[in-house]
């Protein structure tokens, strides 16, 4: 009986702390500035970043709680800048011994389903999933958890080039906007807010350079790929990916066409041609799940975007990026 009574204390204990840290999280985030737009949610700036503010108390518990494990695999991004493709590049690299592309899962499911965002959800199984854990995320690199530091896990970050970003992330929120028969968001004024910063997890420039400046200096710890790179030589990043997180391919593998197989399996033409991603939302989300396959190409930018509209950020990346040795094609 007294063991009974005890262990209902400390469970009333433990409940009454879990109390005390969601209302001082709730508290925090009711502090925080925001920013409203026309077709996107509310917007926190927490840390120097905006984050949507229904997932702010993800973010916090992940940075908070997070355990990192050696053999993690973390992908990481801005929005629309290669996410989904990353996710079932690597996914694909990673399990490749489990599945080929004849009973791979991403026939069945969204590669967004096969690799879990991190602060779309709490996910308290995470300790129960198989080695090598294969998670993603939008988080910038100021805010991720402590333990990632520490820990031998890898990173891997793909970005885009920002005249391509800014066109994809505006059709990606036109999408969002019309299930909900919100207000068209022009081009100009998601532009406007797309180089002041105010977007998805942004200032968009510093999400980039704070991941670039961290695989400068730890090469083994972040591995920092360009989607044009991808989309230029997709044989040779593969390879890389793969010798970066520990899975290398044989030269029988390489002989065999396996590189060329994964490749044209995650492609868009055949990731956009599957049933799975034509119709349909991602769980818990008001999210279509083929708003994810639009175009992918590079040098859209130059059906959309004004003379002004490139100079502008063409300026913005001579600043921001210049100095650090980084650099985007323009053509």
């Amino acid at each position: 009986m007294e063991n009974q009574q005890l262990s209902s204390q400390q469970s009333d204990i433990a409940s009454s702390k879990e109390d005390d840290q969601e209302k001082a999280i709730d508290e925090l985030i009711a502090s925080l500035p925001i920013s409203k737009g026309l077709v996107r949610p509310v917007h926190s700036l927490y840390q120097n970043f905006w984050y949507p503010t229904p997932l702010l108390p993800n973010v916090i518990a992940f940075r908070r709680h997070f355990e990192a494990k050696d053999k993690d695999i973390l992908l990481v991004s801005q929005p629309k800048s290669g996410t989904t493709w990353l996710k079932a590049l690597v996914f694909s690299i990673v399990n490749r011994s489990r599945f080929d592309t004849s009973n791979t899962p991403l026939l069945t499911s969204n590669p967004h389903e096969v690799v879990p965002f991190i602060e779309h959800k709490l996910w308290p199984d995470l300790d129960g999933l198989a080695e090598p854990r294969l998670l993603a995320t939008h988080i910038p690199y100021p805010a991720l958890p402590e333990s990632v530091q520490p820990s031998d896990c890898r990173i891997i970050y793909i970005c885009r080039n920002p005249l391509d970003t800014v066109i994809s992330s505006w059709h990606f929120l036109l999408e969002r906007a019309r299930p909900e028969n919100q207000p068209e968001w022009s081009l100009e004024e998601h532009f406007e807010a797309f180089c002041q910063g105010e977007i998805l997890f942004g200032p968009f420039w510093d999400h980039i350079t704070g991941y670039w400046k961290e695989s400068l200096e730890r090469p083994r710890k972040v591995l920092f790929l360009k989607y044009e790179d991808l989309k230029e030589d997709i044989v040779g990043q593969l390879k890389k990916v793969a010798e970066f997180v520990g899975f290398p391919f044989t030269e029988e593998e390489e002989e065999g066409g396996v590189i060329e197989e994964i490749a044209k399996m995650c492609s868009l033409k055949t990731l956009k041609g599957l049933e799975v991603n034509k119709s349909g939302k991602l769980p818990h989300t008001i999210t279509e799940k083929r708003s994810f396959f639009r175009k992918g190409e590079v040098g859209d930018w130059v059906n959309h975007l004004t003379p002004s509209m490139v100079d502008r950020l063409n300026s913005i990346m001579q600043e921001k990026f210049s100095p650090l040795g980084l650099r985007f094609k323009t053509r």
